[in-house]
């Protein structure tokens, strides 16, 4: 990792540079396979996911067979834990419903506010060298709770034309309505405009590499909402003397690990604890299975040294990490202070992992710096919010003649008119 003391403030913003290329270097890649899926629909796509995953498939959709047999090979041990991690999930998400939001904003005139489930909703879960069906609980388990009718997951098939047993198993459990072997861009174009085999969703989410987010966020031209932009892997720090070196580095290594475009930080006022947690890494990635893929990640990442409190938080939150670990004698500070992170970890024995697999939190969250805009999955990504009214004869005669004085004042004379026709016969 790469070691700064003490940077200038004025070179914070290229030393927290993220590991990823720009927008303008993959956009035409995806214009490209966006254009030809909506020309060409499962053709397209059958044509690039034999390209990018290798595999001609008979059928993209996953049948109920597929999801049996994939059932019958998870372990025993390995369901309980993923039924477990169900159940605290959906604990925390369905605590988040609200009521009916309801007042009387003058007499006579009353204003509601009530939730209603996105009906079409498409998941994306990556597949590959890590098959993340921690994902799906994650996106379906608050999708169930609010209340979504069609739920469609796409995963990239492997080699085989399989999609790993432990998506089909979690999909299966947590009620996705349609699974499809699709992947990458040719996933995200077919869920915008629909297929014969892929239904056109209004909203979609889900992780995935750069030309995913990238897809993502064009989808958006098309009328389709995303989550968020959510692109590699990224997790930071904070650090000081009361933190355990070892466990510091193994939450480093854990996001390493995801992908080579991975980015990890250990920001801290301790040149003996940055000198520590070095060596801790050094030592636990020769043991690791994806040691290439976290060394890759390593080499993106940065070992920070700063003066004071006050200089870490507001490097953090200049930042704005997708995952916020905290490990310090003056947690509160750090606590009280974030503005910008995806989703915070506090004292030394919180993993960054339980809110990955089990806590109940969710894992879904912004990276690249969006956290300084936007949140993380939650209950309400699933839902609109509609705002209803009604007015009595009394309520109209309250507001009557503002809305007429304002709407002439923008020159407006048919919503003028509007009230007005209804004012006379009132008086």
């Amino acid at each position: 990792m790469n070691s700064i003391e003490n940077p200038n403030r004025n070179d914070w913003s290229t030393l927290l540079k993220r590991p990823t290329q720009t927008v303008d270097d993959i956009e035409t890649t995806v214009n490209q396979i966006f254009d030809d899926v909506k020309r060409n629909g499962d053709l397209a796509v059958a044509k690039y996911t034999s390209l990018f995953d290798g595999v001609t498939l008979g059928s993209q959709i996953v049948s109920n067979k597929e999801i049996e047999s994939a059932s019958n090979i998870i372990p025993k041990e390995l369901k309980e834990a993923i039924q477990k991690a169900k159940a605290n999930i959906e604990a925390f998400h369905a605590a988040q419903k609200t009521n009916r939001v309801e007042v009387e904003t003058t007499q006579g005139v009353k204003c509601w506010q009530e939730k209603r489930p996105i009906e079409k909703i498409g998941l994306y879960i990556p597949g590959g060298t890590a098959p993340l069906f921690s994902t799906v609980l994650m996106l379906v388990v608050p999708a169930q709770i609010a209340g979504c009718q069609e739920i469609v997951l796409c995963s990239p098939p492997n080699k085989k034309g399989k999609i790993a047993s432990e998506i089909l198993y979690t999909a299966q459990l947590c009620g996705v309505t349609k699974i499809i072997k699709v992947g990458g861009i040719q996933a995200i174009a077919g869920l915008t405009f629909g297929t014969a085999s892929i239904p056109q969703v209004y909203k979609i989410f889900g992780p995935g590499n750069q030309f995913v987010t990238v897809a993502k966020q064009l989808a958006t031209k098309f009328g389709v909402a995303i989550d968020m932009p959510a692109g590699p892997s990224e997790l930071l720090v904070f650090a000081d003397d009361s933190a355990n070196a070892a466990y510091v580095a193994s939450d480093l290594l854990s996001q390493a690990e995801h992908g080579t475009d991975s980015q990890v930080i250990l920001v801290s006022t301790s040149k003996e604890l940055i000198a520590n947690v070095s060596e801790e890494i050094d030592k636990q990635i020769k043991i690791l299975p994806r040691k290439a893929i976290a060394e890759k990640a390593i080499e993106n990442s940065k070992l920070i040294l700063v003066e004071t409190d006050k200089i870490a938080l507001d490097l953090i939150n200049e930042y704005a990490p997708e995952h916020f670990i905290i490990c310090s004698k003056n947690e509160d500070f750090y606590v009280n202070g974030i503005r910008n992170a995806g989703s915070v970890f506090i004292g030394n024995y919180t993993p960054e992992s339980a809110g990955d697999y089990a806590s109940g939190t969710n894992h879904t969250l912004p990276t690249n710096g969006f956290c300084k805009a936007y949140s993380g999955v939650n209950l309400d990504s699933f839902n609109k919010s509609i705002t209803f009214q009604k007015i009595s004869k009394a309520g109209l005669l309250n507001i009557g003649n503002a809305i007429e004085l304002m709407a002439a004042a923008e020159g407006l004379q048919a919503h003028k008119n509007a009230v007005s026709i209804r004012l006379k016969d009132l008086k």
